[in-house]
């Protein structure tokens, strides 16, 4: 389970032992929605050390099925990733589905996007379908509020969501899937009203779970909401347990959020810039379709990636010129490796008990744009 092995202020360092290895925390996770990270290999995955990497339930039940994948070996040897997997429950993206969904006390009544059949996700199926993945942290099904949202319907959003958590680790719990090493997190909501942000924090920290997310945020709202909500959720979760902020963010918001005592984090962000010609440096953000990158020899940045050792910005944007699939490749390995590799600062800085200053430091230069 979780260890905290160091702390710098309010930041954590820990490890999070699960069925596919040890997690090193602070981390980021990689986004492989459909079992697969968009434009990357397993193996290269493996050369920027991803730790651990997320499925989500919703898409891998649509296609190509949750019991398929099982009779496949389960998640891991599907997609031929063996270290930890967490699954999202797919509630965020029924909610994003709001033409296509009805919710009630016993589940969420949806059409699938893909050819408009008819579903029901409830607790008890979301977490079949989890466990038939065969994942190593399966995570509640939860009501998202949106952005805005009334706070009466946001109430009623938030009591749902401690009930439907109280019964999806029920069903973890009687399946045996806790006592053969398998976790489950639950998930905070409140959208913007700390009250009830602090209130579902505290039902749920009275339920053992082996680690504890804060979802919704990120929806709309804008940075400074975000930030908020996050840093009133975090003193009422327990400290031994791991603290995951979903769908979250920029290097700035994420470094911000370890300074919150925030340990895990996963969003689309590196690898869809990379698809749009982005790419991150610590001087913030650089389009490699610019004009002034024809002919400039130099790496995107002195990094020890694949795509930093080995090409030049000038063939990058060659290659994003001409629509070559290549591009989105080298650009997202650079991307993935830039968070991962920012993690890894954090912790070792957090090991130092210097991660205030370093990390406001860093946050001045990535903001400054000005290279040294």
């Amino acid at each position: 389970m979780f260890k905290l092995t160091a702390k710098s202020n309010k930041a954590r360092r820990g490890e999070l032992a699960t069925l596919h290895g040890v997690i090193q925390t602070p981390i980021f996770m990689p986004v492989g929605t459909q079992a697969t990270v968009k434009a990357v290999t397993p193996r290269q995955l493996n050369e920027i050390h991803a730790q651990i990497i997320l499925g989500n339930t919703y898409h891998l039940n649509l296609r190509p099925g949750a019991q398929l994948i099982e009779k496949l070996g389960g998640l891991h040897a599907f997609m031929n990733w063996q270290k930890p997997i967490l699954t999202d429950s797919g509630g965020f993206q029924v909610f994003s589905l709001s033409d296509l969904r009805k919710i009630s006390d016993e589940g969420i009544h949806f059409k699938s996007h893909l050819d408009g059949q008819k579903l029901f996700l409830s607790p008890q199926s979301c977490f079949q379908i989890q466990a038939e993945l065969g994942t190593d942290i399966a995570m509640v099904l939860d009501e998202c509020p949106p952005f805005p949202c009334d706070k009466v319907d946001c109430a009623t959003a938030v009591d749902r969501t401690i009930r439907w958590a109280k019964e999806f680790l029920g069903h973890a719990e009687h399946s045996g899937f806790l006592e053969r090493g398998g976790q489950v997190f639950g998930i905070v909501q409140g959208s913007t009203y700390s009250d009830l942000r602090v209130a579902c924090s505290q039902a749920l920290a009275d339920l053992p779970f082996s680690g504890y997310a804060i979802g919704g945020v990120s929806v709309g709202e804008p940075e400074d909401e975000m930030l908020k909500q996050v840093s009133y959720s975090m003193p009422h979760l327990p400290e031994d347990k791991a603290r995951y902020v979903m769908g979250v963010g920029t290097p700035v918001q994420l470094l911000k959020m370890i300074g919150m005592g925030a340990d895990m984090f996963d969003c689309v962000m590196p690898t869809r810039l990379a698809r749009h010609a982005n790419v991150f440096t610590p001087y913030g953000l650089m389009n490699l379709k610019n004009e002034r990158f024809k002919t400039d020899e130099h790496p995107i940045m002195e990094a020890d990636n694949y795509t930093c050792k080995h090409y030049s910005r000038a063939y990058l944007r060659h290659l994003l010129m001409a629509n070559e699939m290549l591009g989105a490749t080298l650009l997202s390995i650079h991307n993935l490796h830039f968070f991962l590799d920012l993690m890894a600062q954090a912790r070792a800085h957090i090991e130092e008990d210097d991660f205030g200053l370093w990390s406001a430091q860093w946050i001045n230069r990535y903001q400054s744009g000005v290279s040294g």
